[in-house]
Order: structure tokens, then sequence, then C-alpha cells
């Protein structure tokens, strides 16, 4: 445990705690975002999927237990590395300058990271804490909460802050790990940034697909 406070204490060792933790929430999200795309298949594969990670039973629970430890500690080295750097600047949070250049990414990191974690207690509440059945199953809860126009809207408004927070995290990750060249950064940034197209594309995606279908998944 001494290693890991002394590697939390210095700027270099939060960036790569924020890099690896950031990179294992990332694979976290390819995975939720295959297992989403059963709903292109219909209704029952979407439940059967469902039905199927809930079968795994304790596997699930020690699951969901790492993966808030790893968000929570995400999130507590970036509250860090936040007042540090502004600490370090003598006042507002900026980041005008990066081996890329600037993005809206890069400037709003702080802020999009702040409204993905209000983005994600609601979709928590929405889908999570919810008692599935056999008569109300999670396709129901899918189709009642993301027909509601509130709500669809904000489940796009969330999924676009994911968007541009992944995109950017993704590109913070290959400069962290020294990835970086003149040459190949601005392929390196369009490959960031497909990537975070193909995992939003299929979330909203899915999104869409509830409003247009209403009360039916297909």
């Amino acid at each position: 445990m001494t290693w890991f406070i002394q590697t939390f204490k210095s700027s270099l060792g939060k960036k790569y705690i924020m890099a690896i933790t950031g990179l294992m929430l990332g694979s976290f999200l390819v995975v939720h975002a295959i297992g989403n795309s059963s709903i292109f298949w219909g209704r029952e594969a979407f439940n059967a999927y469902a039905h199927h990670l809930h079968s795994l039973g304790i596997f699930v629970t020690f699951f969901e237990i790492g993966l808030y430890s790893i968000f929570f500690l995400h999130v507590i080295t970036a509250f860090y590395l936040f007042f540090e750097n502004r600490k370090a600047r003598g006042g507002r949070y900026e980041v005008w300058t990066s081996a890329g250049g600037v993005t809206w990414g890069s400037r709003t990191m702080p802020y999009t990271g702040i409204a993905i974690f209000l983005f994600i207690l609601i979709h928590m509440a929405n889908f999570h804490f919810v008692e599935k059945t056999e008569v109300f199953t999670i396709s129901d809860y899918v189709t009642k909460v993301l027909t509601n126009p509130a709500y669809t809207l904000l489940y796009l408004v969330g999924l676009g802050m994911l968007l541009l927070h992944i995109s950017h995290g993704f590109w913070s990750l290959l400069q962290t790990l020294g990835i970086s060249h003149p040459k190949y950064d601005e392929p390196l940034r369009i490959v960031a940034w497909a990537i975070a197209a193909i995992m939003g594309a299929i979330f909203i995606l899915v999104t869409l697909l509830m409003v247009v279908s209403r009360n039916q998944l297909l």
C-alpha cells in the first residue's frame, strides 16, 4: 500500500493512475456497448443478454465492486489533478497547450467529467436499482425511460459529453504512455475520435431506436 500512496502523491503518478483507470473504464464501455448492441436483434435477444449477466450471481457483485472502486479512484485522482493544476496556474483551470494541440475535449475535460458523473447516477437509478421481473423486464424499463422526451434529451446530451470526454481521455492515455510523435499525432487523434464515435454511436442509436419504435424495441 505504501508504494501506491507514494505514487498517488506525485503528479506523474496521478497521471498514470488516471491513464490506467481510464483504460479500464474505457474497456468496460466497449464491453457495455457490445452488450447493448444485442438490442438491434430484438427484445428477446436483449433480455437474454441481461438474464445471462444476472445468472453469473456473485461474480457480478465482485465485478461491480471492482468497477465502482476503479471509477471512484479515477474521479478522486481527477479532482486532485484539477486542483493541483489550478493552484499551479494561480487561478482558473485551463488546458491551453498539449502535445497534440488544444481541443474542446482538453478544455472541457473537468466539466464533462462532472456531467458524466451525474449522468451515471441518473442512469443507475433508472436501470440498475430497479426490480426486474419476468413480467416487467429490463427492456421494458429501457423503453419506458427512453421514450420520455425529457430523458431522451438528457441521454443524448449525456452521451455527447461522454464522447467528448473519452476522445481526449484516450489521447491523454497515449501521451502519458509516451506514444507521441509529430508525424503520428494527427492520425492518433483521429483514431481516438473514431473509437469514441463508434461507442457513442451505438449508445445513441439505442436511444433513438427507443424514440422511433416507442412501445417496441424493434
